[in-house]
């Protein structure tokens, strides 16, 4: 994802003491970088459509077909609210070390609430709060910068389409 003022400014906590709401800061007096906010807000929008893929369940008739672009117009069917729910997790154990991700894994995926999640891990408040900040800017950053495709934003990982780019090219025959 190119990062600049105006993929950043409408997700960006308007009450930012770093950016003031512009989703952009500046680093070393030349490079604007996005704000951690807009990484926190990244990763909630994502945690949020993983806990309505896990709420909706089974549910009959969740596989979809998809049209990849090509002179073929081939496709082919998936479940996206599960493939969804694995990349969600994969590319969270693959980002976090190992505290973050125990962290993680109580606090968002089996849904403890801090006071718990503070007594089984022995942690005071305070650390435990700094500890899910850093694990949603980190997150967040992950998921929106992941290549080839990535999980934010929700509605081109839900209405995916090849580019153009990533497909083969096919061999057209001489007249």
């Amino acid at each position: 994802m190119q990062w600049d003022r105006s993929t950043t400014i409408g997700i960006a906590k308007t009450s930012c003491c770093f950016c003031h709401g512009n989703g952009m800061r500046t680093v070393r007096k030349r490079k604007e970088v996005p704000c951690s906010c807009v990484h926190r807000s990244v990763f909630r929008a994502c945690w949020n459509r993983f806990r309505e893929c896990a709420a909706i369940g089974a549910q009959f008739g969740t596989v979809s077909w998809e049209k990849s672009p090509g002179p073929q117009g081939r496709g082919g069917f998936s479940r996206k609210r599960e493939e969804y729910m694995a990349d969600f997790c994969l590319v969270s154990r693959r980002a976090l070390d190992e505290a973050d991700y125990r962290i993680f894994r109580y606090h968002y995926l089996l849904g403890a609430p801090w006071k718990l999640c503070c007594r089984q891990l022995k942690m005071d408040r305070g650390n435990f709060f700094h500890a899910v900040y850093r694990i949603e800017q980190t997150l967040g950053q992950v998921f929106a910068e992941l290549e080839p495709y990535a999980l934010y934003p929700l509605r081109d990982y839900f209405n995916a389409v090849v580019p153009s780019s990533q497909l083969k090219p096919t061999l057209s025959r001489a007249a």
